[in-house]
């Protein structure tokens, strides 16, 4: 695992720019309003119930997730079928891992509250190296341009790829309204679906406004049965298989992971 030393964090703010507008970007509803979606559980696949899930990317037909808690955290790769983790390496004290994304041949994986990011050797895990973010970190994801990042608050922060540092950034609104606690991120479809935390619900967002174009709500996605007698906590988790137009969706420390369809609420 690696072992790492806390470095005092950069005290000098990015200067923010405008952001590249990813390729392609979706439209608003004509009335403003976002569109509202339920969800139809397609299948559902085993998921490691002590995995605190933070951050989840499916690439290439394999599972990437990296989960939190300090004394816990690790970066995996996982059999989707199955739920087996096929690679794991953990992170050392005092580390509390939280999202990932794939960028070529690296992976990338932020911590909470540390404000230390690593970049990891796709194939190996191996620690490539260590940077820095004058902010905390929650999700992260990857639109093939730039990277996409929340640290818990409305504003999504814009990353150049190669140097990981700031690039632009944008505020989350609902028609005005501020959206806070956005968490674990996937870019799919020139939107940025966002869980919000400690909520069922699933933010759409048009990265070059920051207007929510969306919500999907997955209320009682984890059944009562898989609740029971476990010490579940939130929905956290979102990757998306581009090629099979497949949506997984889980939890934190759920037994179970989902690949679901979206339907227009009623």
């Amino acid at each position: 695992s690696p072992t790492v030393t806390a470095t005092p964090t950069p005290t000098a703010e990015p200067v923010p720019v405008e952001s590249p507008p990813p390729s392609p970007a979706p439209s608003p509803p004509a009335d403003g309003e976002p569109a509202r979606y339920t969800y139809r559980i397609v299948e559902s696949f085993p998921h490691d119930p002590d995995a605190f899930t933070q951050g989840l990317v499916y690439l290439d037909g394999t599972l990437y997730e990296s989960t939190g808690l300090r004394g816990r955290s690790s970066l995996r790769r996982v059999d989707l079928e199955t739920g087996q983790v096929l690679q794991q390496v953990n992170l050392a004290l005092p580390f509390f891992a939280e999202g990932i994304a794939v960028v070529d041949d690296r992976i990338i994986q932020l911590t909470w509250q540390s404000r230390m990011g690593f970049v990891y050797d796709r194939d190996s895990f191996d620690l490539r190296r260590r940077f820095f973010y004058p902010t905390e970190g929650w999700g992260i994801t990857y639109d093939g341009q730039q990277l996409i990042m929340s640290d818990g608050s409305d504003t999504l922060y814009f990353w150049n790829p190669d140097t990981l540092e700031e690039i632009g950034r944008v505020q989350v609104q609902d028609n005005g309204v501020p959206v806070v606690r956005l968490n674990e991120l996937e870019y799919i479809h020139g939107e940025v679906f966002a869980n919000v935390w400690q909520t069922d619900r699933i933010a759409r967002i048009n990265p070059q406004t920051g207007q929510v174009v969306g919500w999907i709500d997955l209320t009682g996605l984890l059944s009562e049965t898989d609740r029971a007698g476990r010490a579940v906590d939130v929905l956290n988790g979102i990757a998306y298989d581009a090629p099979n137009d497949r949506l997984l969706v889980t939890g934190k420390l759920w037994p179970r992971l989902y690949h679901i369809d979206l339907l227009p609420a009623p």
